[in-house]
């Protein structure tokens, strides 16, 4: 094992640039492209090697992912190790897989080893290896490489993921010290953070299960759902903003979504704080 790539693997925990160059160099391993998907029911952010980079942008934009049994088979193995194509399936049965047949093929790729690792966020890393066909299967002794390079991958992605909640914690507590009740939420509008002033507004927020919340207003619990939904799309738009009412007390506040950049490429890194 190359112990200059396992510091760099640690390394990309704090500095997400340096991700695909350590794909360039997994991926020479296996002579292959590599790509690393964090995966919540749909992709939600992606980075590869510099050779795969091309296909496996194509292969999120189209909505690949999912398509076929591979990866739901290498999801349901819950194996703590690398798995290749034909771990999961039979010859016969890969030739037949749309993503072999339909997508990688229009890149030369016929064979493929990856890993699931779950992270404490409740999403998914996946990290895929692809081969030309006419490179031959992944070999026994590739894998064995890999699983050497697996938990250092599990370990720097839990530390990605540490980092990403310590963010939001620390974005709610400056809100808080200025006055201002907060929640950090993720693209899909789950929790990441609260502070204690927005815990104390049980008259405008719902809490609810799975780290879930909503505002008592409906009309401004849809306004917020469509800044969360949106706050990506909405060209020079850096603050979206909703009066929210105390129905029961006949009050009012003001929301604000404000979309949180920290760093683009940082794979995971979610979006938006919502503070009132």
């Amino acid at each position: 094992m190359d112990p200059e790539l396992v510091d760099r693997i640690y390394e990309s925990s704090f500095v997400p640039e340096l991700w695909p160059g350590v794909l360039d160099e997994v991926g020479r391993i296996a002579e292959a492209g590599a790509s690393l998907f964090i995966t919540d029911g749909d992709v939600t952010s992606w980075t590869a090697s510099k050779s795969a980079h091309e296909a496996t942008a194509i292969f999120v934009k189209e909505g690949w992912f999912w398509r076929g049994q591979i990866v739901a088979r290498l999801f349901a193995a819950r194996h703590a190790g690398f798995l290749t194509d034909l771990d999961l399936l039979s010859p016969d049965e890969i030739s037949l897989e749309p993503i072999y047949r339909d997508m990688w093929s229009q890149f030369g790729v016929g064979w493929a080893v990856g890993t699931a690792i779950p992270i404490p966020t409740g999403e998914k890393l996946t990290l895929v290896l692809t081969r030309l066909t006419e490179r031959g299967r992944v070999e026994r002794a590739i894998v064995q490489k890999l699983d050497e390079l697996r938990p250092h991958l599990a370990r720097s992605a839990l530390m990605s993921a540490r980092l990403q909640l310590e963010r939001a914690r620390i974005a709610s507590e400056t809100l808080a010290k200025m006055g201002l009740p907060a929640l950090v939420l993720d693209e899909k509008g789950k929790v990441l953070a609260a502070n204690q002033l927005i815990e104390s507004l049980t008259s405008y927020v719902h809490w609810r299960a799975q780290d879930r919340v909503s505002l008592k207003d409906r009309g401004a619990d849809s306004l917020l759902r469509d800044a969360v939904a949106t706050i990506d799309l909405a060209a020079g738009a850096s603050v979206r903003s909703f009066p929210v009412r105390d129905l029961a007390n006949d009050a009012m506040m003001v929301a604000h979504v404000v979309p949180i950049r920290l760093s683009a490429r940082d794979i995971f890194v979610r979006c938006a704080a919502c503070s009132s």
